[in-house]
């Protein structure tokens, strides 16, 4: 079995290992290191290269938000998953704009931090529910606001917004038509169509193109 390589970014080190502690037991999962701040963070991500950056927002020199910014640039093959106590909106969307491709609550259980891990891991974006409401709820709240009368090439519509909105919080065809009230062909199709204006491949670089350009 290939292990999970996981590296640990808290500046509490009773925090780094109550972590490792839920983790170490996992058999799919390896610990390769650790970190106390985002700066050191990003030093250990190019010596170790791990699949998975578990780190937290509040850390001295480099915050995990900036750190996540620099590897998801640098070391784009490491994916950060933000876990923080931390529940408001301005956190979640930076974390998110950042290019993180999760975000927990330190208080959420053992079985969801291993899912959301695993998910990761696997290129998929991971959020818990009540996360996943605030990023929803601020991408909702954008499609409310006028258009502007500027037409830039990569411009969506409202609906394409909306359906991309959930994509980007992991829903998949069928959970994103049952929220918006549209059958499920109609979700693939506008999501094919935004691949496609946009150049993309697959549902990662969709999300991470709408991300990067601010699409929604």
């Amino acid at each position: 079995m290939t292990k999970i390589k996981i590296l640990l970014a808290d500046d509490h080190t009773l925090v780094r290992n109550g972590i490792r502690s839920m983790l170490e037991n996992s058999a799919d999962l390896e610990i390769v290191g650790e970190a106390q701040n985002g700066a050191e963070a990003l030093t250990k991500v190019k010596e170790l290269a791990p699949d998975v950056l578990l780190l937290d927002i509040a850390m001295p020199i480099m915050t995990g938000i900036e750190a996540t910014a620099q590897i998801n640039k640098l070391y784009p093959e490491t994916r950060c998953l933000v876990l923080s106590m931390h529940h408001d909106e301005d956190y979640i969307l930076k974390a998110v704009e950042s290019g993180a491709y999760g975000y927990l609550l330190k208080d959420n259980t053992r079985e969801e931090m291993l899912q959301a891990i695993r998910r990761v891991a696997a290129g998929e974006k991971y959020f818990g529910p009540s996360v996943s409401n605030v990023i929803v709820a601020s991408y909702l709240q954008k499609l409310k606001e006028p258009e502007t009368t500027l037409a830039p090439k990569n411009k969506l519509s409202k609906q394409e917004k909306a359906v991309l909105a959930f994509i980007i919080e992991g829903s998949n065809s069928r959970e994103i038509a049952e929220k918006l009230n549209l059958s499920v062909r109609t979700v693939d199709n506008h999501r094919a169509s935004m691949m496609k204006r946009l150049k993309v491949k697959n549902a990662v670089e969709l999300v991470r193109k709408a991300l990067d350009e601010k699409l929604v």
